[in-house]
């Protein structure tokens, strides 16, 4: 053997250590026993990140916001500048790695406060029993303008935050309170602030609650007045045939020129259910964006805003020199600040917080099959009248509404609440387990949901997943018995899921309370058994439904179908997403 040379090579068997890294102004590092408030949403935090002082390999750093941020390289390099920009307040974690010619290495993390950016300058949630909405702004300087209700303008007791059980610290109430709101007639009512809430020249935001119960003409949620028409139009055109956000060009009169630029949202409006809306005003950016359910809609170039001195009006606008537009419905927790909110700013007034852990809940739809008689099961507590209709195989037997599982069902007419903002549903159910055992592996069957055109936008239900024998205690006699797991989410035209399951077998012949909640901010489903949750939170996309809201069947291929033998004893549904399962413990029960 001969040999003409060698070949000589490195091994390096370590990777990077934690790197250094140092925030730049205007924040600090929050220290073990102090974290000071500096910045604020969309406004950019700088880090240098060098190698730890063992380290003489690094090539470049890898680095993220936690929890949910992704990696991003920060280029090559020992040494590095990287900058992130924080959606929303509160205390934010950059984590940071470096990386060598072997891949990352330990990561180091740091923590910094965003402070909150300026409060709003308006907010009215017409809780008050009598006289004008108060005015709970609480950006420091500006003048608090109340708002009176006029014509055929109330309130009711179906204000968007439902039953407060807590107030805003966390501390449970004595007595529960029942939110109100803004009820309005649409043709008189209305309700207008005593004097000019925005500088509508700079940049600002507006966003309200609104229930819209007759779509037949344009309605206006939030505008403020001009000399002769409004500057910005925040609500519902009747050709668009949904919500919008509309800006003009000038406060001309009735016979002169003007035009304006408008932001629609994707999917149309639903009649009859909350929907959160808001309007957004960048004025560096020259822009206008809109955002339904705290999502982004879309945005357009506004280059040409105006000064309207004028009140801001609730559930109507000023246009040509005349009141119009009256809204027919309700307003709720309507909002105004002086500053453009970031989207995730957007998307934490749409989850109407009201205390750590809790969100604002309305009840929608709420069915007890023991105030049933014949084929119809009244909602009598809710106050939104959703009878619900039997049909087919389904009964009324001792308080339960037992489904055949071959054409029993019962159904709403829906949408019960916007499928693409967030809710929670909740019911009991015992499956039949001898009807079961004789479907197939695979099979699957509703327990409820709302019906879409092409199938159920969502539902809870149940699949077949295999069988299994056992031996039966009273007759001593082996049987065959279905095993599956319970769904929330949507069943796909391929018979696939988009859903989350459960972590145990569902149980058989016994009461199981399933809770699914949509938290349409996070863009995600969770579910619940009883007191716990079951998997984990996960991505759903959501889609508008539209048609019957349906209990033991589900629309599927152009037909009813997947028809579940069961018996159901309560079934309710809220608008918004409860925020944890205390509050699932505490407004759902058993």
């Amino acid at each position: 053997m001969s040999v003409t040379g060698w070949c000589y090579f490195k091994v390096d068997a370590e990777r990077p250590h934690a790197p250094q890294v140092s925030i730049g102004s205007p924040y600090t590092e929050c220290t073990a026993d102090a974290c000071a408030p500096h910045g604020g949403p969309d406004e950019a935090a700088t880090f240098t990140l060098t190698p730890d002082g063992a380290d003489s390999d690094v090539t470049g750093y890898d680095y993220r916001l936690e929890p949910d941020g992704e990696w991003t390289s920060s280029g090559s390099g020992a040494e590095a500048t990287v900058t992130v920009t924080p959606d929303t307040a509160g205390t934010k974690r950059i984590a940071v790695r470096a990386k060598d010619t072997t891949g990352p290495g330990a990561q180091s993390v740091l923590d910094f406060l965003v402070a909150a950016g300026d409060g709003p300058v308006g907010r009215w949630h017409f809780v008050e029993s009598g006289g004008a909405a108060g005015d709970s702004g609480t950006a420091a300087g500006s003048t608090r303008h109340d708002a009176a209700l006029n014509g055929g303008a109330t309130r009711d007791d179906q204000g968007r935050r439902g039953v407060l059980t807590r107030d805003a610290s966390g501390t449970l109430l004595d007595t529960p309170v029942t939110d109100k709101g803004l009820a309005l007639d649409g043709s008189t009512g209305y309700a207008a602030t005593d004097g000019q809430v925005l500088e509508t020249r700079s940049s600002y935001t507006v966003s309200a609650w609104v229930r819209l119960t007759d779509g037949s003409r344009n309605r206006t949620v939030l505008s403020q007045d001009g000399a002769h028409r409004s500057p910005f139009y925040l609500g519902y055109e009747k050709n668009e045939g949904t919500w919008t956000f509309r800006a003009v060009d000038s406060d001309a009169p009735a016979d002169g020129t003007w035009s304006y630029q408008r932001v629609a949202a994707k999917n149309p409006a639903s009649l009859g259910v909350w929907t959160h809306i808001a309007g957004v005003y960048d004025a560096p950016a020259k822009e206008l964006r809109f955002y339904v359910n705290g999502r982004l809609q879309g945005s357009a170039a506004y280059t040409t805003a105006w000064a309207a001195d004028g009140p801001m009006q609730f559930g109507r606008t000023f246009w040509k020199d005349t009141y119009t537009d009256y809204v027919r419905g309700s307003v709720d927790e309507a909002t105004a600040w002086q500053r453009a909110l970031t989207g995730g700013e957007v998307a934490d007034d749409a989850a109407l917080a009201t205390s750590d852990g809790f969100n604002g809940a309305e009840l929608t739809a709420a069915w007890d099959p023991t105030s049933g008689s014949g084929t119809t099961v009244p909602d009598t507590a809710s106050g939104y009248g959703h009878a619900l209709a039997l049909s087919g195989g389904a009964t009324l037997q001792d308080g339960t509404l037992v489904l055949d599982g071959t054409d029993g069902a019962a159904t709403s007419a829906g949408p019960l609440g916007d499928d693409t903002g967030s809710f929670t549903v909740t019911t009991a159910v015992a499956l039949d387990g001898a009807k079961l055992a004789a479907r197939d592996i695979g099979s699957v069957g509703q327990v409820l949901g709302q019906r879409a055109a092409d199938g159920s936008a969502w539902g809870l239900w149940y699949e077949v997943t295999g069988k299994e024998t056992v031996l039966d205690e009273e007759t001593f006699e082996e049987r065959t018995v279905a095993v599956g797991v319970w769904h929330f989410g949507r069943l796909n035209s391929d018979g696939t899921f988009s859903s989350v399951t459960s972590d145990a077998i569902a149980e058989l012949d016994s009461p199981v309370r399933l809770t699914g909640v949509f938290d349409a901010q996070a863009g995600a489903i969770s579910l619940y058994l009883g007191h716990n949750q079951n998997g984990s939170d996960t991505a759903f996309t959501a889609k508008a439904g539209a048609g019957d809201f349906a209990l033991g069947k589900a629309f599927d291929g152009g037909s009813w179908k997947h028809y579940l033998p069961a018996g159901l004893s309560d079934v309710r549904v809220w608008a918004g997403a409860m925020a944890s399962s205390a509050q699932i413990d505490e407004t759902v029960g058993d």
